[in-house]
């Protein structure tokens, strides 16, 4: 790394490849347990109820300890959290192979997977995109929670062909090694701050006077402040702010409408409607490829539009299609369908380069963490919605409910975004 500082490429660029290596794999690994339950159902007998138990776990605990990833990362340095997090990923899908009982399975894939994962959750992406840049910072995010959607297009199949053929073990074995493969790029290209190797962040060679709030990383704190106390002293200030709430009511409804409805729920709906399964799981595959596209066009736009206005605008673009879709779906294909899956793979996770932006705009140093804790309120959302959902379809033996509610809240957080506070009516920032 320090010969790269002394070349032409900027170092940042190199840190962004090794994050986006790590959040690729990070992808991968969190959504094989879809893949694995069908393969342990039948051979052990078990539940869906008891091993969708440990996948609940795995997606609470991959919100919730985001935050405090966050202030791990700003205590103990973006390379040691992101290495720790990929040999506990490792352990947790090794151990599963030795697995005889559902309580075991909560803590491989539950327990160990979830803790692995969401310390490397898009808080990740955040911290290193406000670490390493001043310019190109909505790009770079854009790119960064692109790779979420490219870990899962890139593992799932392998891990599936995999499963079916050699077995669930084998494939469980892959998603260690694979996580240990990603272990020595972490290492010798992921630097803490720019200042380990005499550098500047990328785009702050300008007088400080011109340079906007200083990465997060940069920041001097206490020695001995606990990653714990970074991150409830966050939540703490950010709760004090309008702004903050909005953010999270924000994005707890693109949780629920993203994972915890149309992820969760998306197929059963169009199997309703006497759609194959196997099309419908086809058509998410399509989402997630358009999911890659719209999130790096996003975090383009970021760098160049009022963040606000691209979240009103993502959140009512999603909500008038949630409102459509109960008239869309059929037992086959149509084009009016194609272009719902079109417009709704662009705008998933195209709400999070400007969700960021704003709590670096909002929070200054603290918005890694602040983002952590709107981050968790995402994952919140997202369970709600799956299980609420549900409840609808066996009440009402559809999901039309479901869907026309989820329109009415993105047109809710459409208003919430576009109303959000300026940076003076926000919490100031500590101190340092």
């Amino acid at each position: 790394m320090s010969r790269l500082a002394a070349g032409r490429i900027h170092p940042a660029w190199f840190v962004a490849g090794a994050a986006l290596v790590a959040l690729v794999g990070a992808a991968g690994f969190r959504a094989a347990p879809g893949v694995l339950m069908v393969p342990l159902h039948e051979e052990f007998g078990w539940s869906m109820t008891q091993i969708s138990l440990a996948v609940t776990v795995n997606l609470v605990l991959y919100g919730i300890t985001a935050p405090f990833a966050a202030g791990l990362m700003q205590r103990f340095g973006i390379r040691r959290v992101t290495t720790a997090a990929l040999l506990v990923i490792a352990a947790g899908a090794a151990l599963t192979v030795f697995i005889e009982a559902p309580w075991q399975l909560l803590l491989t894939w539950g327990l160990l997977i979830g803790l692995g994962t969401g310390s490397m959750a898009l808080v990740f992406a955040a911290t290193v995109t406000d670490t390493w840049f001043v310019r190109r910072r909505g790009l770079v995010s854009g790119v960064l929670t692109a790779g979420s959607a490219t870990g899962q297009l890139i593992f799932l199949p392998v891990i599936a062909t995999t499963a079916e053929e050699l077995g669930w073990r084998i494939a469980s074995l892959i998603i260690a090694g694979g996580a240990l493969v990603v272990v020595p790029v972490v290492v010798l290209l992921l630097r803490d701050r720019p200042s380990d190797i005499g550098v500047l962040a990328y785009g702050a060679a300008a007088p400080a006077a011109e340079v906007p709030a200083a990465p997060a990383a940069e920041v001097t704190m206490a020695p001995r402040e606990s990653a714990v106390r970074l991150a409830l002293g966050a939540l703490r200030e950010a709760s004090r702010s309008r702004a903050f709430w909005a953010l999270a009511i924000g994005f707890a409804i693109c949780g629920a409408t993203t994972n915890g409805l149309v992820g969760t729920h998306f197929i059963p709906s169009a199997h309703d409607h006497g759609m194959p399964q196997t099309t419908a799981a086809g058509l998410l595959a399509v989402v997630g490829i358009f999911d890659i596209a719209g999130t790096v066009l996003s975090g383009w736009l970021t760098d160049r539009v009022n963040p606000r206005i691209l979240l009103a605008a993502y959140y009512a673009l999603r909500g008038v299609s949630l409102f459509l879709l109960p008239t869309l779906l059929s037992a086959t294909v149509q084009p009016s369908l194609v272009v719902f899956i079109v417009i709704y793979g662009l705008d998933w996770v195209a709400t999070v380069p400007p969700t960021i932006a704003l709590c670096r705009e909002l929070f200054g140093t603290r918005g890694p963490l602040v983002f952590g804790w709107v981050f968790a309120a995402h994952q919140v959302g997202a369970a709600f919605a799956a299980t609420l959902a549900g409840i609808v379809r066996d009440q009402t033996g559809q999901y039309t409910v479901a869907w026309i509610t989820a329109a009415v809240l993105c047109l809710v957080a459409a208003l919430v975004s576009g109303t959000i506070a300026r940076r003076r009516d926000a919490v100031s920032e500590p101190a340092s």
